[in-house]
């Protein structure tokens, strides 16, 4: 029932990411541009923007604030596409996948470090996430090296991850700055252990139900491997 389940999430994840990437995964064909090179500058973008919230925080400027979600998109983007460029120009190699699996966990570690330098995690729950993001794909890694199948399986992938913070910092700045120049001030206040800067329920809430639905994947990822090898 678990394997139809997480077959049935694969075939509709494809569908829609299959949706929107075709455009531009055809002009990245078009114009002989690599997987690997794809990689580097979806790793570029997520660390650049990562390293804008880490030494200016977020709410900078209400104009230029948008460039954080702005490279944060891109470089989610181009993590979608990498793989879909090395299917369709068959280009897939075991090193283009350890490559990819390393940038991926590089800046992913990178991106959390600068939530809580810019003070929008504080510290211990900003490391409580970083764990729970590298158990997720540790859980993985080694439950593949014995033989299980785990694409698909977990409520929040590195897709899901990347999109969330996406979502949730765009919606945050709307709210933040909406408020500010409504108000002249910003609805915003910080709560010991989730935040060290001032910050909207917006925020608050997002980050809340990620580190949830963080725990609930690596709880997923182990009972599916477990359940699997016993079997």
């Amino acid at each position: 029932m678990n394997e139809i389940k997480d077959t049935q999430k694969r075939v509709r994840q494809r569908e829609i990411s299959l949706r929107y990437i075709d455009r531009p995964v055809d002009f990245l064909i078009k114009h002989n541009i690599t997987p690997n090179t794809i990689s580097f500058v979806g790793f570029i973008c997520l660390i650049v923007s990562s390293l804008i919230i880490a030494i200016f925080g977020l709410y900078f400027s209400v104009y230029l604030s948008w460039i954080i979600p702005s490279i944060m998109g891109i470089g989610g983007a181009m993590d979608l596409f990498d793989g879909e460029v090395a299917r369709r120009t068959e280009k897939e190699t075991q090193a283009g996948a350890f490559l990819d699996s390393n940038l991926d966990r590089l800046s992913d570690a990178i991106c959390i470090i600068g939530l809580i330098y810019g003070g929008l995690l504080d510290y211990l729950l900003g490391y409580i996430i970083l764990f729970l993001v590298i158990m997720i794909s540790y859980i993985r890694s080694r439950a593949e090296n014995e033989g299980v199948n785990m694409k698909g399986v977990g409520f929040m992938e590195r897709a899901e991850r990347i999109l969330f913070l996406l979502f949730t910092i765009i919606i945050e700045l709307i709210f933040y700055f909406i408020t500010d120049l409504s108000f002249d001030e910003p609805f915003a206040f910080a709560i010991p252990f989730i935040t060290r800067i001032p910050v909207t329920p917006v925020f608050l809430i997002g980050i809340i139900l990620f580190t949830i639905t963080l725990i609930y994947t690596v709880l997923q990822r182990l009972n599916h491997t477990f359940k699997t090898l016993k079997a």
